[in-house]
């Protein structure tokens, strides 16, 4: 898989620290945390509403 894509996030501070101790939790780092959850999102609507081209 390419790894040559950068996304710019901003977020709250609440968010953040909620994000860190998830990441943390899960021994990810806060990048590797944000990377599951957009793959669980993904393929939970492919679940729901086929593959995705």
């Amino acid at each position: 898989m390419e790894k040559d894509k950068h996304l710019g996030l901003r977020i709250d501070s609440e968010t953040h620290e909620k994000l860190k101790s998830l990441a943390e939790f899960d021994g990810r780092s806060i990048n590797g945390e944000v990377l599951y959850l957009i793959r669980q999102a993904i393929l939970q609507h492919e679940q729901t509403y086929g593959k995705i081209k």
